[in-house]
């Protein structure tokens, strides 16, 4: 699994200042290299290729990047609001971590910034002839990428903040974090056995933290439960709520008769927990069906009204299951040196509770939803009857319940009925 360090980098990088600090620092020192490299130019260069025209396009795109970038920030605003208004407000950091937008932006930054420190150097005289020439190639090369950007940028904007492209976000994200978990059950450790009484000797290792559980490096705690000669069994998993207090998990030692307090470091097993104030997406597969069934009944509040979408959402939540029952490639059972810590794996009926639950309550008085969640209870019991069938019938019945007591027509509820009858049993 992925280690603390490599995780925040990674989410350090999917933050718009940082690519656009990345930009800018790249055109200043863009726009610098000209001066350096002045004398490796012919003298006689400068008079044949008239670079005198550079002050005029340094200008041109300060004035025009200055104006681009502002359209494009209350653009982007739009469709964080719109994202967040029309899908979810949990939706919305995965727009913001939107890899267009953001190349968009810092490369119209960084190209205000090229030309600004251009224009501030040639009228200082810094370039010198050959260094205009220099500066006139490296421009000709930033409108260029000017150009391919915008169209890009006109491309994108079309979809940015859209229900349907904002929803291909989240099921993609699930998607991710499902495989992801699915390939490693225990994210590298051990397993957590269901039947385990843990010993008088272990110490619980409380939270000083209130909030939800964003990662566990796993490496780093099986780093310290070897040195340490301890064993670990985490009670909570990425998405859990903590507060003040809770046990994250408990120690103990592999030597059961040792008393020796010393060798267990609390600090540093607490420092490989990140808590956070929201879910993340990437480690944590229940949010992200979450978030999906979160946007179905946000289609059927009375307010909106779009059993579409809720149908849609159905269609991608099977298929986002579906990556749970199929066979992975093949790993460890644990990574080297993790075999001391033990986690608990994801249940199926926690996975289907967190999807269909909330939209068989939302959707109990439409037909065609509860004819589009039966259908697909029955797809994903057909899919893998070993892993689905018995939660699936279970989830029926309270769909069927449901429906029961909201529909209105013993049509309506007789057809449900005959539909039900198809599911394996």
């Amino acid at each position: 699994m992925i280690a603390r360090w490599r995780w925040i980098t990674n989410q350090l990088t999917k933050r718009l200042w940082f690519r656009a600090s990345l930009f800018s620092l790249l055109g200043v020192a863009t726009a610098l290299l000209a001066v350096v490299f002045r004398d490796f130019i012919p003298e006689s260069l400068p008079a044949r290729i008239g670079a005198d025209a550079v002050d005029k396009i340094l200008g041109i795109i300060a004035s025009s990047m200055l104006a681009v970038t502002t359209f494009s920030l209350s653009t982007m605003v739009s469709a964080y609001s719109a994202a967040s208004s029309g899908v979810t407000p949990r939706a919305t950091t995965l727009v913001m971590e939107d890899a267009t937008t953001q190349n968009a932006l810092a490369t119209f930054i960084g190209s205000f910034l090229f030309s600004l420190v251009g224009i501030i150097a040639l009228s200082t005289g810094a370039y010198g002839k050959q260094g205009r020439v220099l500066l006139f190639a490296v421009t000709i090369g930033v409108v260029i990428l000017i150009v391919y950007t915008l169209l890009r940028w006109i491309d994108h904007l079309s979809k940015l903040g859209r229900v349907g492209e904002t929803i291909d976000r989240v099921e993609n994200a699930a998607i991710a974090a499902i495989n992801r978990r699915a390939q490693w059950p225990y994210m590298g450790g051990a397993a957590y056995p269901l039947d385990l009484v843990l010993p008088v000797s272990a110490r619980p290792l409380s939270s000083e933290q209130t909030g939800y559980v964003q990662h566990i490096d796993v490496q780093a705690l099986g780093v310290i439960a070897k040195e340490s000669q301890i064993r670990l069994y985490l009670e909570v998993l990425p998405g859990s709520f903590v507060h003040v207090g809770m046990p994250l998990g408990h120690i103990v030692p592999l030597d059961l008769a040792s008393k020796d307090d010393g060798n267990f470091p609390p600090e540093k097993i607490r420092a490989a927990f990140t808590i956070g104030v929201r879910r993340a997406f990437e480690h944590d597969p229940r949010f992200g069906l979450s978030v999906l069934s979160e946007i179905a009944s946000r289609a059927l509040s009375p307010a909106v009204n779009d059993p579409g979408t809720a149908i849609d959402v159905i269609g991608r939540g099977v298929r986002t299951l579906t990556c749970w029952a199929k066979p992975q490639i093949p790993s460890p059972e644990h990574d080297p040196g993790c075999d001391l810590v033990h986690l608990r794996g994801l249940t199926v009926d926690d996975l289907f509770t967190d999807f269909f639950s909330p939209i068989s309550r939302d959707g109990a008085g439409l037909l065609e939803v509860n004819i589009r969640l039966l259908k697909a209870l029955i797809s994903l019991s057909q899919i893998n009857p070993t892993l689905f069938r018995l939660v699936c019938i279970k989830h029926a019945d309270f769909l069927l319940s449901r429906a029961d007591a909201s529909l209105q027509l013993q049509y309506e509820k007789d057809q449900l009925l005959s539909l039900a009858c198809t599911m394996p049993r």
